[in-house]
């Protein structure tokens, strides 16, 4: 039985990304910043700050995901924020990179590192965006702190550490992130496209993207940087519509102006209001299969249960 050692552990993803794997029959465990062997997925303590990190849990893993980052829809950004944001990113995958390389005898082999699609720019418009393209030019906050992010978890690679960075979309789960926060006004009746409604959202179902995760580990073949996004990113209006269309509740109010989103989202309203539309079609070439590549199925699982 291969052990999963996992950094955010208990966040949306983390947790259900645990109990996928513990349901595969994988042993999970999380680093955590308070020590609990008797938890459900025993806990091993970690301090970014103090640069200190239990390595009896590195010693223990098999392969390590790396999902710990603060929330970067915390607006507004505050040079504080952005600082805490960087940071819990970069430092955090320093402080994993610097213990691997001081523990000769452990025997981690793959390490899998969450990104973002946010490295390609707030507003990329139509244009499918792939793997292989530069994303140096990536304009705005967010694409500058997954730059920082991948380059902080390459030195991983250099340890002959196989090194997976899944740049993730918009989260679609009903426990919490994006999709209960736009199906809210809709239930009661409120519901409206956000700024153009033209702007493309790349989304995936979070157990997709879970399962994303379990093929990269399981996969000796996988390495490099992947679109963890479904194959059918829509328009903000389509999903809007969609969402009013699974709940069977009518649309008539008018798009929520790109002005009012900024008093309402603050730094986030711009990204709201940018279009990515994200290619996976690099996980889907080397054999991921979806569990629920449509919008419509991904929604019904999710808001009917």
């Amino acid at each position: 039985m291969k052990t999963i050692l996992i950094t955010g552990g208990t966040g949306l993803v983390g947790l259900r990304l645990s109990e996928i794997l513990q349901e595969k029959g994988y042993r999970v465990l999380h680093l955590s910043r308070h020590r609990n062997p008797n938890a459900k997925f025993a806990a091993y303590a970690w301090d970014i700050v103090q640069k200190q990190i239990d390595t009896e849990a590195l010693l223990q893993a098999d392969a390590i995901v790396h999902l710990a980052g603060a929330n970067i829809a915390d607006a507004p950004w505050t040079p504080e924020k952005r600082r805490n944001i960087i940071e819990s990113r970069t430092d955090s995958a320093t402080l994993l990179a610097e213990t691997l390389a001081t523990l000769p005898n452990h025997h981690v082999r793959t390490f899998v590192s969450a990104s973002a699609i946010g490295i390609y720019g707030i507003d990329t418009g139509d244009a499918w965006l792939y793997e292989n393209q530069t994303p140096d030019n990536g304009a705005g906050f967010p694409a500058e702190v997954t730059r920082l992010w991948e380059k902080a978890v390459q030195p991983i690679a250099a340890q002959g550490i196989r090194l997976v960075k899944m740049r993730i979309g918009i989260v679609l789960s009903e426990k919490g992130g994006a999709l209960p926060q736009m199906a809210a006004p809709v239930r009661f009746g409120f519901g409206a496209a956000l700024a153009s409604g033209k702007q493309y959202t790349s989304w995936i179902h979070i157990d997709d993207l879970c399962r994303m995760f379990v093929w990269a580990i399981e996969n000796p073949k996988a390495e490099g940087t992947y679109n963890a996004v479904a194959p059918t990113p829509v328009t903000n209006a389509e999903l809007t519509k969609q969402i009013a269309k699974t709940l069977h509740r009518p649309l008539w109010l008018p798009n929520v102006p790109l002005f009012a989103l900024r008093l309402i989202a603050s730094d986030m309203a711009d990204v709201v209001a940018g279009s990515n539309r994200v290619s996976c079609q690099r996980i889907e070439k080397e054999g991921f299969i979806f569990q629920f590549p449509q919008l419509p199925e991904a929604l019904q699982n999710l808001l009917l249960r």
